[in-house]
């Protein structure tokens, strides 16, 4: 596979789910030192204060799936990982991508009315999205084009 000429990540969504993790580690580690210092009726022990800090972790985890989507195009095609799921699409299957009013993110339009989302073009990004949304129909005119001919 060659180099990708298009890398793009969401900036300002990593950043926010970088701090809600923050929190949640924060939060459950401060609950849980509390539970053996207040008096609440309920005997805890260590084991519960572990699993206070444990499901913290769960928590930032399950937050920082969203630093995960990435957008890369290169000659071959287009690959695209959002929190759960990586998929790569060849030019010839490219129609677009598109940016529905009041959607929370770009979408590349397939053949047949399919789509797959991509979360790594995000509204909230404001004109790093625009960059990223000319930069990609640049290498669309430029390999898709190449493809249909």
């Amino acid at each position: 596979m060659s180099a990708w000429e298009m890398d793009v990540r969401s900036k300002r969504s990593a950043r926010y789910a970088m701090a809600v993790a923050a929190v949640f580690v924060l939060v459950f580690i401060v609950l849980a030192v509390l539970l053996r210092s207040s008096a609440t009726g309920v005997y805890f022990r260590l084991i519960d204060q572990l699993a206070m800090v444990a499901i913290g972790g769960i928590l930032a985890g399950g937050a920082l799936l969203l630093t995960r989507p990435r957008l890369r195009a290169n000659a071959e095609g287009v690959s695209v990982r959002n929190a759960f799921t990586e998929r790569f699409v060849e030019w010839d299957l490219v129609r677009g991508l598109t940016f529905p009013d009041g959607a929370a993110w770009a979408r590349i339009e397939l053949p047949d009315d399919e789509y797959i989302p991509v979360m790594a073009i995000q509204a909230n990004d404001r004109e790093h999205a625009v960059d990223s949304v000319r930069k990609f129909r640049e290498l669309e005119s430029k390999y898709a084009q190449a493809d249909a001919e």
